[in-house]
């Protein structure tokens, strides 16, 4: 996997293959999030109903910078989170692009460049006839080649917490990153966050496998398809609760219902959302996810946290793409 990285000073501890050492003062003064996922093109379609097969469907088509890891990233600096840093893994092809498009947006990039594989590219395919509801075509590319290689104990140097997209959890390169970055994070009392990212991908990996490979996460964050994917319910707030058993904090989306706040095995919080007319869905769950992170490290609790969350979510259906307006808030 030859690759060489941009932005290798931006995250805490430089280049990856660094050791624990210089934890310390910084680890204690932290107020760092780093985010390690998926960086991707998304190429955003949008149309009105059902394509027509074997002929033309007129369609606004854009390229936007995409991925659950980049979008998380970017929202939690929008929401006003310090010192964002996200690792991940791009090809030679869009690395200066994507680099370019974190650093406006407030975030601080590690992107490991694959000189094999291309970026990962998203064709999201969004019926405005269907509130904005969208179907992902995923070639994953150079995010699946995203590895222990890749990491380093030192990136958790000024860190406060650690965020991982789910997606690593579908490549067996990613699923030693997260046994790594864990293992890590609980070496340094670091309180670690998981999306499950993906109902279908998720079905593919299967439930014991994945309640697996996520022993050690402090807080689960997923749809409600997810939440009832991975306990065999249909009652999402049975689902939350049920997850909370197994995870300290849950909190699951629930779309235009808002979001439920689970613990201990009870449904502790219901937040409403924020109402929005929904122009493309993509990335309202990252939004969430940045804007819930940022909101507790600023020391909210979790319901507030969640209701920062909904509110970006509401932002982020009303624009096309999956990233936040502008860059930090308050920058235009």
């Amino acid at each position: 996997m030859p690759a060489d990285a941009v932005g290798g000073d931006a995250v805490g501890g430089g280049a990856a293959g660094g050791g624990e050492a210089g934890a310390g003062a910084e680890r204690a003064a932290g107020r760092g999030l780093l985010v390690v996922g998926d960086v991707v093109t998304d190429v955003v379609v949008r149309h009105r109903g059902p394509p027509a097969s074997g002929t033309d469907t007129a369609a606004a088509i854009r390229l936007v910078p995409g991925g659950a890891g980049g979008n998380v990233a970017c929202w939690a600096a929008h929401q006003g989170c310090p010192d964002v840093r996200l690792l991940g893994r791009v090809g030679t092809d869009t690395a200066s692009w994507h680099e370019r498009e974190l650093v406006a947006s407030g975030v601080r990039p590690r992107l490991v460049v694959d000189a094999e594989a291309p970026t990962g590219t998203v064709v999201c395919l969004v019926d405005a006839a269907n509130a904005g509801e969208r179907t992902f075509l995923t070639d994953s590319g150079a995010s699946l080649r995203l590895g222990p290689a890749d990491w380093s104990g030192a990136l958790l140097d000024g860190v406060a917490r650690l965020h991982l997209s789910g997606y690593l959890l579908f490549s067996t390169p990613g699923r030693a990153l997260v046994a790594a970055a864990v293992a890590s994070a609980r070496a340094r009392d670091v309180p670690v966050s998981l999306d499950p990212a993906s109902a279908g991908f998720l079905a593919a990996l299967g439930v014991q496998r994945f309640l697996k490979l996520t022993e050690g996460v402090d807080v689960l964050l997923p749809s409600r398809d997810e939440a009832c994917l991975l306990t065999g319910l249909s009652d999402p707030a049975d689902a939350a609760a049920k997850l909370s058993r197994h995870v300290p904090l849950v909190v699951a989306t629930q779309g235009a219902d808002g979001a439920l706040v689970a613990r201990s095995g009870v449904v502790e919080a219901r937040v409403p959302a924020v109402p929005a007319v929904p122009r493309d869905t993509t990335g309202a769950g990252d939004a969430f996810t940045g804007a819930f992170l940022a909101a507790l490290l600023a020391g909210a609790d979790p319901g507030t946290a969640a209701a920062e969350g909904c509110r970006a979510g509401a932002l982020a259906v009303g624009r096309v793409g999956g990233r936040p307006p502008g860059g930090p808030a308050g920058v235009t």
